[in-house]
């Protein structure tokens, strides 16, 4: 992964003022473009297309200072099709426009083009274990929240605070099958992981595929396949945040396996009354690398 990465990095110097037909380059990379995104992110701290777009402003700005072409010139060169546009990328990265740069020499804010490292610390011990599923459904309540990377997401708390206690009841007595109990599960993430994006937060159970499934609830249907199991215990949610970043800094670099399209899902197997330590379990979808 660490490899690829780095590959991906070198191919977009090579085309910085070209779209990157990002599915190709993870197949010729051997593997996809959901994980290649995924890792991405996860390892740069921002999404890959924001690297794209800082690397070729950084580049643009060095023809912007020269003042040997006109700015129209610069800006469909670096693949802009108005002055306009290319103002707008330009002043958010360098938090100034193309003419006041090329008038005043600056200022300029430079992204290095980045070079991944695997450092092996073991800093964070990952308890896992894998297990192929067959096919199952999550059933529950859904609906749409932002992304959130550190700390308490108010909106899933107010989403389950309208839950009433006699339905928390009703959906654990409905359960029959892995992971099992009430479940946090989160769908249609953006896999960028962009803060502030939208993503599908269910609170719900998983169900075998001819369980019946009340009116009412809300379904997402989970296809057969392999899923890593990473058992957590802290302080909740920060063991499970740091976890959940470890498997993309630790635990994705060093196996042979790669994240495919899916549900995240987490299951609370112990907890304090007032949730401020839990034990858990974080179940997300797999494929071999």
């Amino acid at each position: 992964m660490i490899s690829a990465l780095n590959q991906l990095v070198d191919l977009v110097e090579e085309h910085l003022t070209e779209e990157l037909d990002l599915d190709g380059l993870a197949a010729g990379l051997g593997t996809t473009e959901y994980h290649l995104r995924r890792m991405f992110s996860s390892l740069a701290g921002m999404p890959l297309s924001e690297y794209v777009r800082r690397r070729r402003m950084t580049v643009a700005a060095g023809d912007v200072v020269r003042g040997e072409e006109d700015l129209l010139d610069i800006a469909v060169r670096h693949g802009y099709g108005s002055r306009e546009a290319f103002g707008r990328a330009f002043r958010a990265v360098h938090g100034a426009g193309p003419a006041e740069v090329r008038r005043d020499g600056g200022p300029l804010r430079t992204q290095p083009q980045l070079r991944f490292r695997l450092t092996v610390e073991g800093s964070t011990p990952m308890d896992t274990r894998l297990v192929d599923r067959p096919a199952f459904r999550l059933v529950g309540h859904s609906t749409r929240v932002p992304l959130i990377h550190h700390g308490i997401n108010p909106h899933i708390q107010q989403h389950l605070t309208a839950i009433p206690t006699e339905e928390h009841r009703r959906l654990k007595a409905l359960g029959d099958a892995e992971p099992a109990g009430l479940l946090q599960v989160t769908d249609d993430a953006d896999p960028d992981g962009r803060e502030g994006t939208e993503l599908t937060y269910l609170h719900g159970v998983a169900v075998g595929g001819r369980t019946p499934v009340p009116d009412g609830l809300d379904v997402i249907e989970v296809p057969a396949g392999m899923w890593a199991v990473f058992r957590t215990s802290g302080p909740h949610p920060e063991a499970l945040q740091t976890a959940w970043a470890a498997t993309a800094t630790e635990w994705f670099p060093s196996n042979p396996w790669r994240l495919r399209p899916g549900p995240s899902i987490v299951a609370i197997l112990e907890r304090a009354d007032d949730f401020s330590t839990a034990t858990c379990e974080l179940w997300m979808p797999v494929e071999s690398a």
